[in-house]
């Protein structure tokens, strides 16, 4: 898929990047597609070179190109960083047609919306993650609310991250593992945790094991 932290209750990456609605989105890949093109816009937008991003990012030309390409899968962290070179919320990348009042989401519309897969850092081509947003009409936003879908590895392999803000994390289903800082956690269904994203951090399922959060991360601006 952002930066407090609490006690042995919450969790890793999210994110959160940006779309308009497609319809019939049938492919994970075309989802992702989408990511790419938003930033290349916006940044081109603004009239900013791909170096003076980089520049503000800390990030290499390399690795936005790549993520404007859509060949990398990034994780959350470099959206973050992407977001606040561009001078933007990180929501911007996932902004839909906004809502001044409250954003309902109905069940049956959250499994027809297009979702998006991350990275789990270590190896860009590997979707470790499916974010599902809930709150992708709500103009102003200083939350992202996601329900997440993570995919089983035998072996999980990951590199940790860290950014600004706060995360929680609630286990909907199956068994989570939380890297914070030194410590490892392990959450069950209806467990949860809250912590500060600036500290290192990832969130994977147990080894072999699927298993569906709800995670609101804050990011501020």
């Amino acid at each position: 898929m952002l930066i407090f932290e609490k006690n042995n209750c919450f969790s890793n990456n999210f994110i959160t990047f940006a779309f308009q609605k497609l319809e019939n989105c049938k492919f994970m890949s075309n989802c992702n597609t989408f990511v790419g093109s938003k930033i290349k816009g916006l940044r081109e937008s603004k009239n900013l070179s791909l170096e003076e991003i980089a520049e503000r990012s800390g990030l290499t030309v390399e690795q936005i190109t790549s993520i404007e390409n859509d060949q990398n899968l990034p994780s959350l962290g470099p959206l973050i960083k992407i977001a606040r070179a561009l001078g933007v919320r990180l929501g911007t990348f996932m902004d839909d047609n906004d809502a001044l009042g409250p954003v309902v989401c109905r069940a049956a519309e959250r499994e027809a919306t297009r979702s998006i897969s991350f990275s789990n850092g270590a190896t860009d081509a590997r979707k470790h993650m499916e974010y599902h947003p809930l709150a992708q009409q709500k103009a102003g936003r200083h939350m992202e609310p996601f329900v997440i879908d993570i995919n089983p590895e035998d072996t999980p392999s990951f590199q940790l991250s860290a950014h600004e803000g706060e995360e929680f994390i609630y286990v909907m289903q199956g068994e989570v593992e939380i890297v914070y800082g030194k410590e490892t956690y392990h959450l069950n269904e209806g467990d949860s945790i809250f912590y500060d994203s600036i500290v290192n951090h990832h969130v994977h399922g147990a080894p072999g094991k699927s298993a569906k959060i709800l995670a609101v991360v804050y990011i501020p601006f």
